[in-house]
């Protein structure tokens, strides 16, 4: 009796700790988009803090076999512990509890129930029918133990479980997607794909093509095939006259996998960069993935190319295309009038026309977004006027270089993703401000190699624009320190905090003297990342 008591509190506990354990797992999980690769990077990256939780429960197998009661309260203790260090706390981006976790979260509990089993039946049996109570102590201790210490790969086993049961749904989504674009010929699909800058483009197209036509794009970020596929099931009408499409991608073949769903008629590549060098390795890899969107294209489609893109322009693309940019391209923008309230520019077409925008987005890179924008609605047939005033209704696209005021603090939020030449820009447009100029940043991810390399350089360059710089995340942001540093920096003016939250409390704590502060946010790394 006294042994199902123990083993009743010792299995409820188990039950608790693996419980949370398994949540903040398949939440790293579907943060790395359910790649088991990216997951066992992140046990790699996160192997101290996942040792220091675990590895502690060997020592409950040698408390239970020779201190059993002794070793059952300390079971008890360890596992209150480790089941409030996995505790719900509060996530940048919550765990999203989709269709596709739920399954995997049952084939999770099986597993732990089989394992629970496993563990407990044996010792039962061992325990009542032979005289040598350890080894039926030491079986128990052992299995559960071990369990718990392999949960983070439990996880993986069940989705591998699960794998043909995911692929079946997906492959039914996907073709119920594709036959709803085929039943719709006169639908048009314009197709976006860039290293950055293709969000933006895509919702200001969006908003220039609803000047004449019914539009549908894909909503926020839903730019993976899956999210793509789940824009046309629950959205797509036949009242849409154009889809804007926008595909991301981290591996080879991602867009055109895409593609083969949609159909583009034509496609906007935005620019070619190192972004998710990490998974890409080369940029050779990045312009191959991009003008996947531009190889999809049908034998009247239009590729519109950045014209102010190098590597862009390195391609040597010879089917047919339209450029656009700043001072280049086919569409070019010029006269430009930039400052902290907004900005003016002129279009020339192809034809010759020409005409002035006015719009509230900041920054030269914006305008090389809307002349992108302008290019392929006006190539759709919105006229020059319909264009001017839709430019003016622009806003900017939330945390993509969004200016806001928080109190007397202007805030430039570009705290969506971050990149090389993203930072570039970001401090091009902090440095049009007046006034006291700080940075907040955890600084870059995915850039595999390269990633110190790149962070050093953001490091310099921020010391080149900013008046305080503040660092989230002492380990992460070693190499920017370091670059900050080497440009002479003045160490006082620099700020390594552990938190966003500590982050602006040093930004509050600036003492201004009356001057105007800027304040521009720089990445905000997920939860999979800190």
């Amino acid at each position: 009796m006294i042994f199902l008591v123990l083993l009743t509190l010792y299995l409820l506990g188990f039950a608790v700790c693996t419980t949370f354990a398994v949540r903040r797992y398949v939440h790293m999980f579907q943060l790395n988009s359910y790649k088991p690769h990216v997951q066992r990077k992140w046990y790699k990256t996160n192997a101290k803090d996942i040792l220091l939780k675990t590895l502690p429960s060997l020592l409950i197998i040698p408390m239970s076999v020779f201190l059993p009661k002794v070793g059952v309260t300390a079971a008890s203790i360890y596992f209150i512990i480790i089941a409030y260090l996995n505790r719900r706390i509060k996530d940048k981006k919550p765990l999203v509890y989709t269709k596709r976790v739920k399954r995997l979260l049952v084939t999770i509990n099986v597993l732990t129930i089989g394992a629970c089993l496993c563990a407990s039946i044996p010792a039962y049996i061992a325990y009542n029918n032979f005289a040598d109570k350890t080894s039926a102590k030491l079986l128990f201790s052992c299995l559960t133990v071990g369990y718990y210490i392999l949960l983070p790969y439990i996880i993986l086993l069940a989705n591998l479980i699960n794998k043909p049961i995911e692929k079946a749904i997906n492959n039914k989504f996907i073709k119920e997607a594709e036959n709803m674009i085929k039943s719709m010929p006169q639908l048009k699909v314009v197709g976006i794909t860039g290293s950055y800058g293709k969000t933006s483009v895509k919702y200001y197209l969006t908003t220039l093509l609803s000047a004449k036509y019914n539009v549908l794009m894909t909503p926020e970020s839903y730019n993976t095939t899956l999210g793509v596929v789940r824009t046309i099931r629950e959205q797509l009408r036949a009242t849409h006259e154009i889809f804007v499409c926008e595909m991301g991608a981290r591996n080879v073949g991602d867009i055109k996998e895409i593609c083969d769903i949609v159909h583009p008629d034509c496609g906007i590549i935005t620019s070619v960069g190192p972004q998710h060098l990490e998974s890409f390795h080369t940029i050779d890899n990045i312009k191959k993935t991009k003008f996947e969107l531009a190889d999809s294209l049908p034998d009247d489609g239009i590729a519109f190319l950045n014209g102010n893109d190098e590597n862009i322009a390195s391609v040597g693309y010879k089917r047919k295309n339209i450029t656009y940019g700043v001072e280049a391209g086919d569409y070019q923008a010029y006269d430009l009038s930039l400052s902290s309230k907004g900005t003016t520019f002129k279009i020339k077409t192809p034809t010759g026309e020409t005409a002035e925008f006015t719009t509230k987005l900041i920054g030269k890179h914006n305008v090389q977004n809307v002349a992108g924008a302008i290019a392929c609605a006006h190539t759709l047939g919105v006229s020059l006027p319909q264009l001017a005033g839709a430019v003016r209704r622009l806003q900017a696209v939330e945390h993509r270089l969004q200016l806001s005021k928080r109190g007397n603090i202007n805030i430039i939020d570009d705290a969506y993703n971050s990149n090389p030449n993203g930072t570039k820009v970001a401090l091009d447009t902090l440095s049009m401000f007046d006034g006291i100029k700080v940075i907040v940043t955890p600084g870059m991810v995915e850039l595999g190699d390269k990633q110190d390399e790149y962070n050093y350089e953001f490091g310099k360059n921020c010391a080149d624009v900013c008046d305080y710089i503040i660092l989230v995340g002492k380990k992460q942001t070693e190499s920017i320190a370091k670059g900050v540093s080497d440009a002479g920096y003045a160490s006082d003016k620099l700020i390594i905090c552990d938190t966003i939250e500590d982050a602006f409390k040093e930004l509050y704590a600036i003492k201004t003297d009356g001057k105007e502060l800027t304040a521009l946010l720089e990445n905000d790394l997920p939860d999979n990342f800190l």
